[in-house]
């Protein structure tokens, strides 16, 4: 057993041992999807710091624990909080969650983020679900000793977004009259944000979204055989031609707006499984 495998065992003791839920959907609450935690039913909280293995979120918008239940009635794990490249953490420990979820026993992923928007489409606030990605951090969650107990040594990668869940979630967000787009999220590590030039490149290959996170969760539960979700919430307009300072406050604040069509949808979703 690789330390690796050893560290997601442990990490599975220990939440077994607060609670016997067999999650199947597993959710990771980026930003514009943290109230969706209060939406779970008899719920069961347990703090990072008590899950061996597990990285402190060191951003503030973040609570930083799991918290299993129902969600329209639907075992679930969700993660309040992730980690990201540029707060230290290696890809290996920011997918840690995404291994957990699925040594319980998840078979879907969900996760939301907030994204710079490049597509002269997208409105602010909007919701984009995504159909692809490109990662451009320069690094891999899959890089090392390979634990064929974990998932193959090379994952197919031709659809890392399920395409089933992508026509689910735009059925859905119709039936809610929620105005959703699709698009290609370009991974970045942060944390500044770009600068017009790399903006224009990053259109150029194909973005529509760049953030600073999602793309190794997804890569590592496409190794692991988890059919996967993923929303963005565009939180500021990424137009070179145009480009209004970027300011954080401002940016979580878009989120905030955006959260319970983010939360009304996603549970939407969950109920239609």
């Amino acid at each position: 057993m690789t330390e690796l495998a050893r560290t997601v065992e442990e990490a599975a003791a220990a939440v077994r041992a607060v609670s016997r839920v067999k999650p199947k959907v597993a959710i990771i609450l980026g930003t514009g999807l943290g109230a969706l935690a209060r939406e779970v039913k008899r719920p069961v909280a347990i703090s990072y710091e008590r899950i061996p293995g597990m990285p402190r979120t060191t951003f503030h918008a973040h609570a930083g624990r799991v918290v299993l239940g129902t969600i329209s009635g639907r075992n679930v794990i969700t993660f309040e909080g992730r980690f990201h490249r540029y707060e230290g953490y290696s890809l290996q420990e920011i997918t840690l969650p995404v291994r957990l979820a699925r040594a319980l026993g998840a078979e879907i992923l969900i996760v939301s983020n907030a994204a710079g928007g490049m597509n002269p489409q997208y409105k602010l606030g909007q919701i984009v679900i995504i159909e692809d990605h490109i990662n451009l951090m320069g690094d891999n969650p899959l890089i090392g000793v390979n634990d064929d107990t974990l998932g193959p040594r090379f994952p197919d990668m031709s659809e890392p977004y399920d395409r089933r869940l992508i026509a689910l979630a735009e059925e859905r967000a119709l039936a809610l009259r929620i105005p959703v787009r699709t698009g290609v999220y370009v991974a970045v590590t942060g944390p500044n944000l770009e600068t017009r030039a790399e903006y224009r490149f990053l259109r150029g290959i194909g973005g529509d979204l760049v953030g600073m996170s999602t793309v190794p969760e997804i890569i590592v539960a496409a190794q692991a055989g988890l059919r996967a979700l993923g929303l963005s919430v565009v939180t500021d307009l990424c137009l070179p031609d145009n480009l209004e300072k970027a300011d954080i406050h401002r940016i979580i604040a878009t989120a905030n707006r955006a959260e319970p069509q983010m939360t009304k949808l996603v549970k939407d979703v969950i109920a239609h499984l």
